[in-house]
């Protein structure tokens, strides 16, 4: 009884409400017209034109959000496919007229390249004003450089043997040994899903190697100089890319432990390990006498030198691009542009260098990629596309490793 004389007290306030709102809306329309202003309740907090303008804002941030995606994700994918062809043209590619002469000293490369980076990591911790002393041991670093040289030159080393498709496609089952050692190293436990993943990933790269002849996987370099035409070659070439994806697997989960047990930032981190990286592949290079032949050979071929200084200085650029897609719109949407960026530069190469594949090994390619994309969408579940909620904090983004080319 009482609840319903309650309810009735209520419904009559109301209805007087409503018609004083009308009598005021009859008495003042003009200006109320004049002015735009809508007639509510006085316990609305949002009004029409102001339900327009979030609409609007908000389809503005949305809009400016792709863009900023988009900007980075051409930075990144531009500066990685050119970091690619160039890496191929070098590796595969005579130089000089004639039949030319191929270059033979990846760690020369390697030097060049992380005595570039080195020198911007320097700069950038002065101008940030950061400690330029080591912070951990000065062995941990070491650690890192020297499996970080032997994974780049297993890199370089391995297009010799094979094509620039099928050293890529390996790369993308980096998450095995990544796996491995973070179980190993940091005692990680990982997901049947990701597990599933992985062996997917593997099965993939597995059907796309052995599908088609065996001598089209073989880098042209290969067949020039004489070497074996089948499995030879790739066999050697899939030694090499198993030593790349072991020491690179070591080098990024060893990063994120120096991370945890160490506060520093990633320019910090960059700067010893390329420190130590260039002075590892200046005396590699010095014992073992091919330092004087490298250097001969540049200076006979000056193109080789411009297309290594410019292969550094597109690796360079694309880092700090990449620290910007991260730090803005976090890891999640970083990792969809890098998994693009593959596909797209097997592709380019196959277009560039003339890389025959067959059914199998797109159908490989397809169970690959189609994989990856799936992680990620896995991972970015429930997640909204706002730079604020897929953006990690600046100290996470300090902390962030400066990621490798792939």
């Amino acid at each position: 009884m009482v609840q319903s004389d309650l309810s009735a007290l209520v419904e009559k306030e109301l209805e007087e409400k409503r018609e004083r709102t009308n009598a005021q809306a009859q008495e003042h329309g003009p200006y109320l017209k004049r002015r735009n202003t809508p007639v509510v309740d006085r316990k609305s907090t949002l009004t029409v034109p102001n339900l327009e303008n979030r609409e609007e804002e908000e389809e503005r941030t949305t809009r400016g959000y792709y863009a900023g995606v988009g900007t980075c994700a051409a930075g990144i994918i531009g500066t990685l496919v050119c970091y690619g062809i160039l890496q191929e043209r070098i590796m595969t590619r005579p130089y000089g007229d004639g039949q030319g002469e191929y270059f033979k000293h990846s760690l020369l490369i390697v030097f060049v390249n992380r005595t570039l980076t080195c020198l911007v990591a320097l700069v950038t911790n002065v101008v940030k004003g950061q400690p330029i002393r080591p912070i951990a041991p000065l062995y941990s670093y070491a650690s890192i450089s020297l499996s970080n040289v032997v994974a780049t030159s297993c890199q370089y080393e391995a297009l010799k043997y094979v094509t620039f498709p099928v050293q890529t496609l390996a790369k993308t089952a980096k998450m095995v040994p990544v796996m491995l050692w973070g179980t190993v190293i940091l005692a990680k436990r990982y997901t049947w899903p990701e597990y599933s993943m992985a062996v997917l990933v593997t099965l993939g790269c597995t059907l796309f190697l052995l599908s088609g002849d065996a001598a089209t996987k073989v880098s042209s370099r290969h067949h020039a100089t004489g070497g074996s035409a089948g499995a030879g070659g790739a066999a050697w070439g899939g030694a090499l890319m198993a030593g790349y994806l072991g020491f690179d697997g070591f080098t990024s989960t060893f990063q994120e432990r120096l991370f945890r047990g160490y506060e520093m930032t990633s320019h910090h981190q960059v700067l010893f390990i390329t420190a130590f990286s260039s002075a590892l592949a200046l005396l590699s290079l010095v014992t073992a006498g091919a330092l004087g032949p490298a250097l001969s050979f540049v200076s006979d071929h000056p193109a080789c030198l411009w297309d290594m200084l410019l292969i550094s200085s597109t690796a360079v650029t694309s880092q700090f691009v990449i620290a910007y897609t991260i730090k803005t719109y976090g890891a999640l949407v970083f990792a969809a542009i890098m998994t693009t960026r593959q596909l797209l530069s097997i592709l380019v190469s196959n277009i560039l260098y003339r890389h025959p594949m067959e059914a199998g090994q797109w159908f490989g390619l397809i169970i690959v990629f189609g994989t990856l994309y799936a992680k990620i969408k896995m991972k970015g579940k429930g997640r909204k596309p706002t730079a604020a909620v897929m953006a990690p904090s600046g100290a996470e983004e300090e902390r962030q490793p400066l990621q490798q080319q792939a």
